[in-house]
């Protein structure tokens, strides 16, 4: 079956995202543990089969930073796609997705530094940190760029 093909017959997977403010408007970053690159991302992760997209980001928060020391500011009401490259689709989440439709979520952090704790059970960041707003676009990985500037221009209202 061709790249093509192969893409249209696959499903996107349910997803929730995370961005998380500090105090300083920075955002929470990290670097994945699965992936040898200089690219960082924001928390994200899969939403169960009929969970609640807010229930999801609050247990996979926990489940990624070891916190959910948040408060809800703002979340998208649409849902947001990307597809994966060509050398990942049929790869990752055992090759039953094309990409992802994520529902966003923006955060206010509550707590200190030190809460956060990302060797968590089954750990999915090497390394964090809190990034300027304005850099994620060149942070994250190039076939997420596009999503990534959709949410800071979406979430720009409740941040800057």
């Amino acid at each position: 079956m061709n790249t093509t093909s192969l893409r249209e017959s696959l499903p996107y997977r349910a997803c929730a995202g995370m961005m998380i403010l500090n105090k300083k408007r920075q955002v929470f970053v990290g670097r994945r543990i699965d992936m040898v690159s200089e690219h960082w991302q924001m928390p994200q992760g899969g939403i169960d089969l009929n969970e609640d997209p807010i229930v999801a980001a609050l247990r996979e928060l926990e489940e990624e930073i070891g916190t959910r020391n948040v408060e809800l500011v703002h979340m998208l009401d649409e849902w947001l796609k990307y597809d994966l490259p060509d050398d990942l689709l049929g790869k990752i989440w055992q090759g039953k997705y094309r990409g992802q439709q994520q529902k966003w979520f923006l955060f206010r952090f509550l707590g200190r530094d030190d809460e956060i704790n990302i060797q968590t059970e089954h750990p999915e960041f090497s390394e964090w940190k809190w990034a300027d707003y304005s850099d994620l676009p060149r942070l994250i990985v190039p076939f997420k760029r596009d999503l990534y500037e959709t949410v800071l221009e979406k979430f720009s209202p409740y941040v800057l």
